[in-house]
């Protein structure tokens, strides 16, 4: 496809329910394949994974459905945090690791082999491609066009707003500060902590371009508020990560489940993200320097032994605000039934009645 063939864009979808990019297990070629399938945009999580592993899921996934389908990039930055910083933080960890037999992971800096993972989602022909933690280069974006990707970029404010648009953006992953997950901020050191209505609003009033609304989205009277807000799409994670297609760790899953509240983060990855409060997140997080990704390296063999344990204390257990109402359903199924609810809601507005 040339780079003026038309592009993938969320008002083409059946349903406007798009299933984010949850990188670090919960995202699988499975899920993707069954919110397409429904309706839906699939998106598999390219973070974290070796440029061969998507490719192999993007085998998968086009196996199962015929559909759209979107993979999401990370956009590397320098870390903010110097390297004293990060040596502090890794010595304040011995303790926690010997808990479990471990020693904290190197700090290493890496860009998540970047280049390789463009040039395999231009090759492949991804429909959509997505990017968090920045906005790609002009380059980038010319690249994908050529190759008929449609690129979406995740924001966290109308001043990221207006450079993904100036940067050719075909929609914009509106994120509100209610999600689960990373914020996806181009400042490392400043996340945009606006509530998703909010952000909404003040992204409409600087940016023409298509908007998919995310965080804190769990039902279809919620997906219907985004829609009335001025969004094409709405954008859910952890109402998908409770389906059975979703690699969601068992002792993820059942704190998803107990009742915890939600906090905001750097101590797991570096990175500001959302999840369930336990004892790692209250213990480390006043001292959790800005530095993705050398902070999520340091602490991986720490949640992989506590994974294995089945131990959510030490875990980074990703979850929006809204975590309560997540659904134990086949992914196809939760497409359908928010695809439902979200025309009830909006003929009940219309029709003035609730």
């Amino acid at each position: 496809m040339t780079r003026d063939a038309a592009r993938f864009a969320p008002s083409e979808l059946e349903h406007p329910i798009v299933a984010a990019p949850l990188a670090g297990g919960p995202s699988t070629a499975a899920l993707a394949a069954a919110v397409s399938g429904a309706g839906g945009l699939g998106f598999l999580a390219a973070g974290y994974r070796t440029p061969e592993d998507v490719r192999t899921d993007i085998g998968e996934l086009r196996g199962a459905t015929d559909r759209p389908f979107g993979v999401s990039l990370f956009v590397p930055a320098p870390s903010a945090a110097g390297p004293d910083q990060v040596w502090r933080y890794a010595e304040s960890l011995r303790e926690e690791a010997a808990l479990y037999g471990v020693e904290p992971g190197a700090p290493r800096h890496d860009d998540d082999r970047w280049a390789e993972k463009l040039d395999l989602v231009a090759a492949e022909g991804v429909p959509v491609v997505s990017f968090t933690f920045g906005c790609p280069a002009d380059d980038v974006v010319e690249q994908l066009h050529a190759a008929g990707c449609a690129v979406w970029v995740t924001v966290t404010t109308p001043a990221e707003a207006r450079m993904a648009q100036l940067a050719g953006a075909d929609a914009l992953v509106v994120q509100g500060v209610e999600a689960g997950g990373h914020r996806g901020s181009f400042d490392l050191e400043a996340p945009g902590d606006l509530g998703l209505l909010a952000l909404l609003q003040l992204v409409t009033a600087v940016a023409d371009t298509p908007l998919v609304a995310t965080g804190g989205v769990m039902t279809g009277r919620a997906v219907a508020a985004v829609l009335a807000a001025g969004a094409s799409a709405a954008q859910l994670g952890t109402a998908f990560m409770l389906s059975p297609e979703a690699g969601t760790s068992a002792p993820h899953r059942a704190a998803l489940l107990n009742g915890r509240g939600t906090a905001l983060t750097r101590a797991f990855s570096g990175r500001t993200a959302r999840g369930l409060v336990n004892r790692f997140l209250r213990r480390h997080s006043p001292n959790a320097p800005a530095a993705y990704p050398e902070v999520h390296h340091l602490t991986s063999p720490i949640r992989a032994a506590a994974r294995e344990r089945d131990d959510p204390e030490a875990l980074n257990l990703w979850a929006g605000q809204a975590h309560a109402l997540a659904r134990e359903r086949p992914a196809a199924d939760l497409v359908r039934e928010l695809a439902d609810e979200t025309r009830a809601a909006l003929r009940s507005v219309s029709a003035g009645t609730r």
